[in-house]
This record gives structure tokens, sequence and C-alpha cells, in this order.
């Protein structure tokens, strides 16, 4: 599963703090209770029946938003011998259970709280016995009382979007989401990813819509009523929680991969572009197919896309749900990055879990890092074979950051036997963190080692389960190392080094000095590294091992190095202070190959005063870089209030904006000429407006509603009609910010579509503007907008922010009765 980015929403809360920050700085949180639920070990559930076949026949009621079932569920005891069965049913009218025997239904005594079944079977059953288990059911998602996570904002397992067709333009689709636990709001089943078990699943559905589930598609029976029934059926065996239907108006775009079918489905708008969209997937099969030395396991791979979806996407067994934001056209695709939020990133992750995740499955949620560390390692596998190392490595890099600047993430293991809530384990320790290490045990172990042993521990954990362990042993056994002192340093306990690195060089000697301080709490970590040595512009490499608290590493060197790079590599997962000088930075933007060499220049720089003639040299330079990510950083790092940076830097800027090969980077130097709001730049930003990357548009009306207000009003107005992504957020914000009533229904439709950031970034001005409305009723569309908003994130804290906006409305339309009452009853909302 790829969970919503950016992950766990933590920068909702860190927008409305921004938008309300004198009123939460006064307010110092108090510290939490201690949770009782971090004492509780999270066993591995014991394994009493073992699950074998599961045959469903199901049919919808889209007015009720029921969903009819018949399931055949066959199972055997696991080791010992029993007489009862225990199963996961989450809020459904159970019918009939009975057990089958020569085609005949006997029914069975069973108890039920709503949550499980307990079933007495008809004898006591032997190890290895099979016997099966029908039951005639309604599964009743809607009525379900259930809570999401940060993660997972959602968990009823079976979801009717737009049923009643009330939502005009929005389709009519059915899908499910089976992870973590909620497989079994929709069938009756053991619903742990230990359990595994074969599936058909016939699904009888209204004739117009077409179907997915995993598997193969048998045969399709036409009923003669308006519906037809498909039968799909997985011949091997899957985890519950990879379950899947979907059922809609999609339009089929079929691809090959050694003649396994490869699918896309897509809403009709966007089904023109779905190779633009999804075409790359059999080359990222065979990649990885390659890489792993195992084949794509599954009969097909199908990808669809669907509306509200509760997370990022899923992994379900050949057939990967996406939410909709990795739709696109055309357009839209020109601003789309590799390292973009809506990049291919998504895609082949979620892919990668087709072999861990789905053919070797995690066998327990606290080892949920043998799925989702290496579906995140696997995006920057991807990255670096498709786009570079210096896309590989921003890509790694993004994931550290995102695990080393999360609260409490340094106090949590990656195998995590304790936790308050399975749906916990979804975080920037098991994604980032663990991608992160991974990417460390490749380099320590080398290529060949690493993926021998990849392919060691899938082929010895085919169609099963695995953990931590297990992967060490393979690993191990393809590299002939011990590899005890890293997983017990990275996977069973928690947090990283945070390093001091300080230099000194003897010229009496010629002995170069680098002290490694290792500050953070508990024991020293064990740490591999290379060290890179410039001397007289010849680099000479060096790989030591730090393993104490204090490290002092000596080089016998012919004179003072230019240069001293640790972790050369750039592998560490750590805090690194490096107390490397102006010249040195200088020195490693220039003569040091890899991203993060020119990264932590470029930083360092930033951080500099604009004086500083070596940082002003470094960011000038960098705005030349070869990696787009880098010119970015650069532009950002600009200070333009200095002249001397100015002057150097405003002709690149300007040739950036018209040259430069990457929309993004266009966009960043027309943001920075913006600034300026230099009158000069008129006729630079008007050119820009040609443009077919939304992303540049942008930033030249941004550039030019910084010049002229009123008339960037006028300009917004002409691009209204085909403005998504970022132009569609800068003419929400010229909107908000200046417009009449007139302008009003596209603000309201376009914060209505927003995401999260999207609603929180204009939110100010957005308010703004619903106090000036003349209309009263365009006012309690916008009230509403904002209590509806804060609602669904409240759990992220934002409430007492958007209850301050409120209260600054009702000031505004004091005199609006309907408006103050409606301000009033979504302030009550929210408290």
């Amino acid at each position: 599963m790829l969970i919503n980015k950016p992950k766990a929403l933590l920068w909702v809360a860190l927008c409305m703090a921004a938008i309300n920050a004198p009123a939460l700085a006064q307010t110092t949180a108090p510290a939490p209770p201690e949770n009782p639920n971090l004492k509780i070990y999270r066993a591995t559930p014991e394994k009493i029946n073992d699950l074998v076949h599961t045959k469903l026949d199901v049919r919808f009621d889209y007015k009720k938003r029921f969903m009819y079932g018949k399931e055949w569920v066959t199972l055997k005891p696991h080791a010992y011998k029993t007489d009862s069965l225990r199963l996961d049913a989450k809020g459904m009218d159970i019918k009939t259970i009975a057990v089958v025997k020569a085609g005949k239904n006997t029914p069975l005594k069973f108890t039920y709280d709503s949550l499980s079944l307990n079933i007495k079977l008809d004898k006591v059953y032997n190890p290895g016995e099979n016997y099966i288990v029908y039951i005639d059911y309604t599964s009743k998602p809607d009525q379900l009382k259930v809570q999401g996570s940060m993660a997972i904002s959602d968990a009823k397992g079976l979801y009717f979007i737009n049923p009643d067709s009330t939502v005009k333009g929005k389709p009519v689709q059915i899908w499910t989401q089976g992870e973590t636990e909620s497989s079994s709001a929709w069938f009756p089943t053991i619903d742990k990813p230990s359990q595994k078990t074969t599936e058909e699943i016939y699904m009888t559905v209204p004739s117009k819509y077409v179907t997915l589930s995993n598997g193969k598609l048998v045969s399709q029976k036409s009923n003669g009523n308006g519906t037809r029934t498909d039968y799909w059926k997985m011949d091997l065996p899957h985890s519950p929680y990879l379950f899947m239907m979907a059922v809609g108006d999609f339009k089929i775009t079929k691809d090959v991969w050694k003649g396994k079918e490869v699918s896309y489905y897509l809403e009709p708008k966007y089904a023109p572009y779905a190779k633009n969209i999804f075409g790359y997937t059999p080359e990222v099969i065979e990649f990885y197919s390659k890489t792993l030395g195992v084949d794509y396991p599954w009969n097909k791979y199908a990808q669809i896309v669907v509306r509200d979806y509760v997370s990022g996407a899923m992994e379900n067994t050949s057939a990967t749900l996406h939410g909709d934001y990795v739709q696109g056209t055309p357009r839209q695709l020109l601003d789309r990055y590799y390292n973009t939020a809506q990049g291919e990133s998504t895609v082949v992750h979620e892919l990668f879990h087709q072999w861990f995740g789905d053919y070797v499955t995690a066998e327990s949620w606290s080892n949920l890092t043998v799925n989702e560390s290496f579906a995140d390692f696997s995006e920057t596998l991807w990255a670096e074979h498709k786009y570079g190392k210096d896309e590989g490595d921003a890509h790694i890099n993004g994931d550290r950051r995102s695990y080393l600047n999360a609260p409490d993430a340094a106090t949590k293991n990656l195998v995590r036997f304790y936790y308050n809530d399975k749906e916990d384990m979804f975080d920037v320790v098991t994604y980032q963190k663990g991608g992160s290490i991974l990417y460390m045990l490749r380099n320590y172990l080398g290529n060949e080692a690493f993926y021998k042993g990849l392919n060691i521990y899938l082929k010895t954990n085919a169609l099963k389960n695995g953990e931590a362990q297990q992967l060490r042993l393979a690993l191990e056994e393809a590299s002939g190392k011990d590899l005890n002192w890293f997983f017990n340093q990275w996977y069973y306990n928690a947090g990283h080094p945070i390093l001091n690195i300080t230099y000194g060089w003897d010229a009496a000697n010629k002995t170069q000095s680098v002290y490694v301080q290792q500050t953070q709490a508990g024991n020293a970590f064990t740490l591999p590294i290379a060290v890179d040595l410039y001397v007289g512009g010849k680099k000479t490499r060096q790989q030591v091992w730090l393993r104490t608290k204090s490290d002092t590493l000596t080089f016998k060197v012919a004179a003072k190095p230019e240069l001293v790079n640790v972790d050369a590599e750039k592998m560490l997962l750590a805090k690194k202070t490096d107390t490397k000088t102006g010249d040195e930075f200088a020195y490693q933007y220039a003569n040091a190959p890899l991203y993060l060499d020119r990264l932590e220049a470029v930083t360092w720089a930033r951080n500099q005063a604009s004086s500083d003639a070596n940082g002003r040299k470094i960011i000038v330079a960098a705005l030349k870089d070869k990696y787009y990510g880098i010119r970015i950083e650069a532009i950002k790092a600009l200070k333009l209030s200095n002249d001397d940076v100015r002057n150097a830097a405003q002709p690149i800027l300007v040739s950036m904006a018209q040259t430069d090969p990457n929309n993004l980077v266009k966009a960043a130097a027309l943001n920075a000429l913006g600034g300026l709001k230099a009158s000069g730049n008129t006729t630079l930003f008007k050119q820009a407006l040609g443009s077919q990357s939304y992303a540049v548009q942008s930033a030249a009306l941004n550039g030019l509603a910084a010049l002229d207000p009123a008339a960037s009003l006028t300009m917004a107005k002409g691009l209204e009609k085909d403005s998504e992504g970022d132009l569609s957020q800068s003419i929400l914000n010229i909107y908000a910010a200046n417009g009449t009533d007139a302008e009003w229904p596209y603000v309201n439709q376009k914060f209505e579509e927003a995401d999260a950031q999207g609603k929180f970034s204009v939110m100010r001005n957005y308010a703004a503007y619903i106090g000036r409305l003349q209309s009263s009723a365009y006012a309690l569309q916008g009230i509403e907008q904002i209590k509806a908003t804060g609602v669904r994130y409240k759990q992220y804290g934002v409430a007492p922010a958007l209850v301050t906006i409120l209260e600054g409305i009702k000031t505004q339309r004091a005199k609006d009765e309907a408006s103050v009452k409606a301000a009033d009853a979504a302030i009550a909302a929210l408290k």
C-alpha cells in the first residue's frame, strides 16, 4: 500500500498553525497519558484452522448500499484436531451457516457479536482434513461503525460511490479495500495476513458496467434482466486482505508482458491517455523480474483508478487499485516528474508489492517491513534504472528526510511487537526508514549478493509468509556474511546515529584526522562507511568502520587535502553536523560526484549570509546543475535582495524561465523573478502564459499578479476554462484575494475538488472572500465547505484554527443572520 502523501498528513497541522500562529503559539499541549495498548505484545495470531479456498457469489443493492453474499469456504485444521471455527465477519446479517457434504447443506450452530462468528462444527476434524462451510449473509458497510487511521482513512471494506447518481458528473462505482483487516466487512474469513487461500468470485452487476477482481476473468453470463454475472478465479493462494472487487463504467486499455495481459481501467475521460499514465508498466515488470530472478508470478496485472479512495494505492494481488490523483491529461502529465507527488513512483511501488507483499506476505503486521520497506525501496531502484543515479539518490534522500524529521519516529523499532493499533505500523518507520535501511544494506553487501539474497527469500517462501529473520537468513546465505549486528541495530532497535564530524590536520606528520562523535542517546551504531580524500586534485577512497561513540580516523597523505568527504557514498541514515569550511564545500560541489555531495553544498550555502563568496559561488553554479532538483534547490536558496546575488543570478533565471528543459525549473525561476516585482519581467511572464505546462502558467500568472493584481484578475478569466493543477490553484488564490461574486462558482468548485493541501493553502484567502461576498447563499456554501473540511481533518488538529477563521467570517458578516447562524453551527461541529 502507498499511503497518502505527504505521509500521515502532518503538514495539515503545520499549515493550520501558520494560518493561526498567534493563537496556537500560546498553547502548550499536555503530555499524552501513557497508552496501555503499547504494553501488549502483538503475537502472530495462532493458526487453529487454515483457509484453503474461498468461493463467493455476490450481488449489490445500490439503493440500500448492501451486498448480498453467498460463500463456500474450504478450511482444514492447522496442527491439532478441532470441532470449532472462528471467522471474522464485521457488521453483517448472517442468515445461514451450514457444513456442505455430498452437495447437501447441514445447518451449524453459531454465535455472532457483529465482529466475529464462532461456529460449532458438525464433528471433530483432524489436521489436513478439509471441510466446507456455507454462509448466506448480507454485508452492510455503510452501517459499520469503524474508525480509519492516518494511513487508511476508512475501514469499512466495501465502498459504494455515488450509487444513486445524486452527484452530477461523478461516476457510479463500487470498490473494496482490504488492508489491514477490512475484507471481513464484505466476506467472512480469517482476516489475518498469515492466512492464504485460493479464490473464486461470481459478481452479478448491471450489464452496463465492467468488473475487476483477482486472477482471471473466466466467463461472463448475461442474465436477461439487465444484469450480467462475471466469474473471476485466482488459482494461486493469497491473503484475504489482498482480495478485491471493482465495478463501474471503466474503459479498459490492454497491454501485454510475455503473453500475460497487462490492463489499465480508467474513467472514460482519461481512457485515451491510458498509455501516457501507465504505459511503462510492462517495462517495469520486466526490470523487476530480471532483477529479482523471479518472473512476475500472477496470470495478469491490472491497474484501476477509482474515486474517493481512502489511501494512496493498494497492491491487491494481480489488480492494483489507485486513487484518482494518478489520472491525468497529457497537459497535466507534463508537470509530473518522478519525484513529484503524483509521479510514477506510486505505480512502481505497488507493482513491487506483487513480489514483496503478495507472493511472499508479512506473517504479521509487526513484520510489515518485509512488505512496505521493500516497496518503498523499489521506488529508488526504478528511479536509478530509468532516470539515473541522481534521480535515485534524490528519491532515497527524500525518504531519509521524511523519517529524520518525523516526530517520535526515532522511538519506534522497524520490527515492532508493541503498538497501539496495527494501523500505526503504516508510518515513516516502516516505509521511509525501512527503504533507507535496505538501500544501505544493498551497498554493504553489493548488488550481486543483495539481489541473490532476495531471490532466495522469495523462492524459499513463495506463496507463503515471511518475516525479517527469514530475510536475514536469505541474505546471509547469499553473502556469507553475518548480519545479526545489522538487523539487531536497524530492525529490532529504534533510532539512528546523530553524528558530529570535525577535522584536524597535522602538517608536520602529514596526517589528516577525522573525529566522529555519535551524540544520540543509547548505544553506538556500527557503521561501515567510505571516506574520500582529495589531495592534489586526486581522490583516494578508504573503507572504515565506526564502532564507538567517539571514533578517530587518521590517514597519511602527501599534503593537506582539499576535501575530506566522510560517508562518501552517501549511504548513512543519520543526522550529520559536518564542520567543513566554505572552501571545502565549494570544492565538494565542484568535484564530488553524487547528488547529495552537491545538495549538501547548496544547503550549506543557503544557510550562509548573502555576503559569503563561497556561498554565492555554489548557488550560482548550482543554477546550472545537471539535475533539475538541484537547480530548483538553488533557485530557492537565492537571496535576491543582495545586489551581488541578484546581478549574477537574474540573467540565469531569465534564461531558465525560457529554455530549461524541465517545467518545474521554469516555474521556480518565474516564481523567483516574480518576487522581484520588476516591471521589466512583464513580457517574460506574458510569454510564459502561452506554455502548455500548468506549473509554468501558474508561476507566470503569479508574477503578473504581483505587478498588477487587477490586471491578473482579467488574465485569470481567460485561463479559467482549461485550468488544472498549479494553475487552478493560482486562479483560485487570485479570485479569493480580489474576486467578486462573479468568480465565486469557479472558486467554490475548485475548492471542493482540491486535495487537503490545496484547501489549506488557500484557506485564509478563501475565508476572507466569503466574508466580503454579497450573496448570502454563496457565503453559506463557503461556510459549509470549511465545516466539511474541518470535520474531515479534525483528527489532525485543525479544528482550533478553523474555529478562529469561522469567527472571523462571523465578524465580517455580522449583518447576515443566515451566515452567522451557519458559522455557529460549523463551529459547534468542530468543537
